[in-house]
């Protein structure tokens, strides 16, 4: 009980600060400009809390998923108009820095978090304390030069690394990338040209960082669940072959479908020898195993103090990389399938101050920074459109018209609430399967009680 009193204080603490700065950056450049404001609120719907004080009605709402601060003479139906009195026209070069200070509040206040981060400690995960690679797709590259899961980079470029972030630092600065890697028998050069992202951002192609495969979930009726595979297990071996991502593991289950294979999972802090036997799921196209992936794994015994610099970048990176997938035909599914919405943002931001306050600190950190990046892109209703349409107007010196402006921007608040209901109804029915024991990483039916008790029938999903 106190937990559960806790944990929610502190998830509407952080989640309300992230709120709250953005639009604070956008109420003081306002004032500071002379604008006028209607409104201050954190949260949507009916309020909870509300007060007005020099024209200006401040108020929390019940929905706390946003917030905004009502500029009349931002807005394209009431830009001279506030109630009855009429206001002088704001020059669109103003309203720039308006749109832009909330982005600019919230990653003043990522960059903050981040010195708090790097003097208390937080618990890690692999790659933030050393450069072995997790996964090398098969056909790339890296692969065909020699470099494999397991492997440890040396340097990148000549200089030497400690971490993926400043593996990710050069990526980031090279059109090219020399890895010097230590594999179990030699020491090996990959020499591997970056991949431009549409957002700019370079990445190394088909290679990532090291991770844990730990088990959140195991359907009931997988072959998970039939080889002894429980919640909290971290898969260290399949067949022999050690573990280092997620991503492997998944390429593995489907090389070893239909056979009965050692597996070898941490529990307790010791190791433990199952075997599983791999099932073909014709819906995946795939083998599955019936499990899914926690995707905050860290050891808490591990701290670390990384750099704000380092935080702020590895976040940045990540956030570019989905969007740039999300614009890539080939990714944007895959890309889109994997967004979460605000409930499980909430949900994530709940089991991180449960585990860690430095974790909440840390899921906080990456928050802002996704919330600054995603509120510039140029969509006309969010704060990069109307960076946007000011612009326009700068260079132009022309007003855009206004019907054209509502129609606009009318359309993209349908699109974005759409999005919103949407990510929201897909985040409850995912952790309402998921509280169920269903995957998070694997889609994967129970299999037929008449196969379950027979050992001798195929294991394959029907």
């Amino acid at each position: 009980m106190i937990l559960g009193i806790y944990t929610l204080v502190v998830v509407l603490l952080l989640f309300g600060l992230t709120i709250f700065i953005h639009e604070l950056g956008h109420f003081l450049v306002a004032r500071w400009f002379g604008m006028k404001v209607d409104a201050f609120a954190i949260g949507f719907g009916p309020a909870i809390w509300s007060k007005k004080k020099d024209g200006v009605q401040y108020k929390i709402g019940i929905i706390p998923f946003g917030g905004y601060v009502a500029l009349p003479q931002m807005d394209p139906e009431g830009e001279s108009q506030s109630d009855t009195e009429t206001l002088p026209d704001i020059a669109p070069w103003k309203k720039i820095p308006v749109a832009l200070a909330g982005a600019v509040g919230n990653i003043i206040l990522a960059v903050l978090v981040a010195w708090v981060i790097f003097f208390i400690g937080m618990p890690s995960a692999p790659h933030q304390r050393n450069t072995v690679v997790g996964y090398v797709e098969q056909g790339s590259e890296a692969y065909e030069q020699g470099l494999r899961p397991g492997d440890r980079i040396l340097s990148v470029n000549g200089e030497a690394v400690n971490n993926w972030s400043d593996i990710m630092v050069s990526a980031t600065l090279s059109r090219e990338v020399v890895l010097e890697a230590e594999t179990p028998e030699r020491v090996i050069e990959v020499y591997i040209p970056t991949h431009d992202t549409e957002l700019g951002v370079r990445l190394i192609p088909g290679v990532s960082w090291f991770g844990y495969s730990d088990v959140a979930q195991v359907v009931p009726g997988s072959p998970a669940e039939r080889a002894g595979v429980k919640v909290g297990d971290r898969l260290k071996e399949l067949n022999g072959i050690p573990l280092y991502s997620q991503a492997q593991l998944i390429e593995l289950v489907d090389v070893f479908r239909d056979q009965q294979v050692p597996l070898v999972v941490k529990r307790d802090g010791e190791l433990v020898e199952l075997e599983v036997r791999p099932a073909y799921n014709p819906e995946e196209g795939r083998a599955l195993i019936g499990i899914g992936f926690n995707p905050w794994a860290v050891d808490f015994d591990e701290i670390i103090h990384p750099r704000p610099s380092e935080l702020i970048l590895e976040f940045s990176t990540l956030i570019f990389r989905v969007l740039g997938a999300l614009v890539t035909p080939g990714t944007s599914g895959m890309a889109a399938s994997a967004l979460a919405g605000p409930v499980f943002i909430l949900k994530s931001l709940w089991d991180m101050v449960q585990n860690s306050f430095a974790m909440a600190l840390w899921f906080t950190c990456l928050l802002n920074v996704n919330l600054a990046i995603l509120n510039l892109l140029p969509i006309p209703v969010l704060d990069g459109g109307h960076i946007v349409f000011s612009l326009w107007e700068v260079i132009t010196r022309r007003r855009i018209n206004a019907r054209f402006k509502v129609a606009v921007m009318g359309a993209c608040w349908f699109l974005l609430i759409f999005a919103m209901l949407f990510l929201s109804y897909r985040d409850v029915a995912r952790l309402g399967w998921m509280d169920r024991s269903a995957p998070v990483e694997e889609e994967m039916e129970p299999l037929p009680e008449d196969v379950e008790d027979d050992e001798s029938a195929p294991h394959e999903q029907d």
